[in-house]
């Protein structure tokens, strides 16, 4: 038998009429020029399936030319293993053939060296995480390429070598025919290469459940005249009426494919005799316009099913496809299904983005424009599943190349933001291992932590046994972060460590008391219910943040009195207050003990109301205070009037809760305003979520009046839309 290989070089007239069908002219010859190119090289060379390098190249090419696919393409995908058989490959071809053909050439070896994450991806069991990588890897095998014509001809390559595995053992097709079905498939659908897509499938089916792929083809073949000998009278039956209608249409059967069949059996649990497509028509006319008036003559013509109705004209479909779709009871009593479509319909359901290349007007739009247009809308994935809320908003994160994917060492693609970092990459594979990350390796090259990821490069991480993450981190400026994930991690790490500081300095200062007063007996979880807090730990950090003074806790210790109920907390501290003064005046009576209560923080001039406590004077609240009404209902008789003295330089803790859009920089730029206005902060608690960041201060202001011009700044802020007081 006469090699493919033999055929490019001494006869290179019968493969150039196949690979350059419909080209004619320069485009011919460049098509040409890539055949004599490629066959010296290629002569003897096999690929890994056992397929030779020259029938692979041809068959491949032949395959574009069925997709209508330009001159550019056919060559690039001739010269597919040029990169791998031949040295300085870059400047040869680009020399030979330009920097299009080579830029094309190259990106397809780009994609070849996925093969061992996309392999990886058919090993995995079936479920929720196989299918999110799937989706992943299917967006990587965009993002890597800038021309989508790349992606065409890797289709086009895997439905080669699935035809050429035919005859091989089960054991070296079964992995490619799940890899195929995995991730191929469906990218040939939501490109809408329906042409490739369904034989990508037919074949990958066939090789996984070859029993299966027989009895469903049984099946179609065991009513097959009867189905043709109807298809052939119903179609002059319909071309009859249509042209009687002044409706210009071609009329043909519509070929089943066994995969889609299989699926719909599985999908709506049906017998192979219940399914309404297996004899199916299809109408194609010049107008929108005819397409309905068409599906009128079908409806009049046969019974409808309605519930088998779709309108994909004024509904497209996610890729663009457009038709009708509907299922009418034909005289014998069976099921037929029609589809009816425009002429520009059809081209783009059967060559989807490929039509592209084929019917565009060269002198009046520029071709890298369009490729990129079409490679950022095509970015946009989704499964059938997902909501289109949630679609809409990975189109627009796809279509402004915000993302970047890198792999594991294990070959996980992991997709991060635009910009991202080895400590991004960490966080993003475990929050542990992005506290530990001291270094990392790039395509095994040492990088530093600041070191932009690039899409396809494998990252390993070098992580210490202990320890957490740097305070730079944090510093926008320095450029260690980019997601709003790692950003979150980081300050939680932080505020953990810092509370934890902060529980153990208070249980040293409760400690210290205890056994300053004798009481190193006394139990901790009681002492923390007398001051109001139900865990020691939130007693102790109290202590630490001097919520509960020293006094507080050796009156409690000493028994000369209880301590706090949970409404009243803190003294309002002064600078220069004299000994015994409160600064609050009780409506008849003087110089009684008086505490602010912490659940609602007052401070002068806000209208205040004593609730007269057991043992311990009076608590001052907020006349607007939920706990207030709460207590005014149980003992009203306890409510005392009350109003503010002479403060003087005394300051007091009110909480302030700032909501904003998440930003690098948001919390130094609220805590510079803080700054500015000479106000404490004594507390703080922040939480991002869905890029909303809430943020909790407790601040000591001197007023209510020193308060609002600080809040009124803070809204100013960049990204804050609410600031104010709890």
């Amino acid at each position: 038998m006469v090699s493919v290989a033999r055929i490019a070089a001494n006869d290179s007239t019968e493969a150039l009429d196949a690979v350059a069908a419909g080209l004619e002219g320069a485009e011919r010859d460049l098509v040409a020029r890539a055949l004599d190119f490629a066959a010296p090289v290629y002569e003897g060379r096999t690929l890994g399936t056992g397929e030779g390098a020259m029938a692979h190249a041809v068959g491949v090419a032949r395959r574009l030319a069925d997709l209508k696919l330009d001159a550019e393409a056919r060559a690039g995908a001739i010269l597919f293993g040029i990169p791998s058989f031949l040295e300085d490959s870059h400047v040869k071809l680009d020399q030979e053939f330009g920097a299009t053909v080579t830029a094309i050439v190259e990106g397809i070896a780009r994609l070849n060296t996925l093969r061992v994450v996309t392999r990886g991806l058919a090993a995995q069991e079936k479920g929720a995480g196989k299918a999110a990588q799937a989706e992943i890897l299917r967006k990587m095998l965009l993002a890597m390429v800038e021309d989508i014509r790349v992606v065409i001809i890797r289709l086009a390559s895997r439905t080669q070598t699935l035809a050429f595995l035919a005859r091989a053992p089960d054991e070296v097709r079964r992995p490619v025919a799940q890899e195929t079905l995995d991730l191929y498939a469906p990218l040939a659908n939501r490109l809408g290469i329906w042409q490739l897509k369904w034989e990508l499938e037919d074949l990958s089916f066939r090789f996984l459940e070859p029993e299966l792929y027989k009895r469903i083809a049984a099946m179609l073949d065991e009513k097959r005249a009867e189905r043709e000998a109807f298809i052939a009278g119903a179609i002059a039956t319909l071309a009859r009426e249509l042209a009687a209608a002044g409706i210009a249409a071609e009329v043909t059967g519509r070929p089943k494919h066994i995969y889609s069949i299989y699926n719909k059996m599985r999908g709506k649990g049906v017998d192979f005799a219940e399914l309404h497509d297996v004899r199916a028509l299809r109408i194609i006319v010049d107008t929108v316009k005819d397409c309905y008036a068409a599906l009128g003559i079908v409806h009049d013509r046969w019974t409808p099913i309605p519930e088998e109705f779709d309108d994909y004209i004024s509904r497209p479909k996610a890729n663009d496809y457009r038709s009708l779709h509907t299922a009418v009871v034909a005289p014998d009593g069976r099921p037929v299904e029609v589809q009816i479509r425009t002429r520009e319909m059809h081209r783009h359901a059967e060559l989807g983005v490929a039509a592209h290349w084929r019917y565009k007007e060269k002198a009046k739009r520029d071709p890298f424009d369009e490729k990129i247009a079409l490679l950022r809308q095509v970015l946009a994935w989704r499964d059938e599943v997902v909501d289109s809320s949630d679609w809409k908003e990975q189109f627009k994160r796809a279509a402004l190349d915000e993302t970047v994917y890198v792999l594991t060492p294990q070959g996980r693609v992991v997709d991060l933001p635009r910009g991202a970092t080895p400590i991004d990459f960490a966080y993003a594979l475990h929050t542990d291992l992005g506290h530990r990350c001291r270094g990392a390796r790039v395509d095994g090259a040492i990088v530093p932590l600041d070191y932009k990821l690039q899409t396809g490069q494998r990252v390993e991480i070098v992580a210490a046994k202990t320890g957490g993450p740097s305070r730079d981190w944090l510093n926008p400026n320095l450029g260690y972060l980019a997601s709003s994930r790692a950003r979150t991690k980081v300050r939680q790490w932080f505020n953990a460590t810092e509370l934890a500081q902060t529980i153990a300095e208070g249980r040293a200062m409760v400690e210290r008391e205890m056994q300053r007063e004798g009481q190193t007996g006394a139990k901790l979880e009681a002492l923390a219910q007398k001051f109001g807090y139900d865990k020691a730990d939130e007693f102790f950090a109290a202590v630490g943040r001097e919520v509960i003074r020293p006094r507080e806790l050796q009156t409690a210790l000493r028994g000369q009195g209880k301590a706090l109920e949970p409404e009243a907390p803190v003294i309002a501290r002064k600078a220069k207050a004299e000994a015994g003064a409160s600064g609050i005046l009780i409506v008849g009576v003087d110089r009684l003990l008086t505490q602010l209560a912490r659940c609602c923080k007052p401070a002068p001039p806000d209208p205040i109301v004593g609730f007269v406590t057991r043992g311990r004077g009076v608590s001052i609240h907020r006349a607007s205070c939920r706990s207030l009404a709460a207590l005014t209902a149980a003992h009203p008789e306890r409510t005392i009037e009350a109003h503010w003295g002479e403060q003087g330089a005394g300051v007091f803790a009110v909480d302030v809760v700032i909501e904003a859009h998440d930003r690098q920089g948001l919390l130094r730029d609220v805590s510079e305003v803080f700054s500015r206005q000479r106000i404490n902060v004594t507390a703080v608690n922040t939480a991002s979520r869905q890029h909303i960041a809430t943020m909790a201060f407790t601040v000591e202001v001197t007023g209510v009046d020193q308060l609002a011009r600080t809040l009124a700044e803070i809204r100013e802020v960049p990204g804050v839309f609410a600031a104010g007081r709890r």
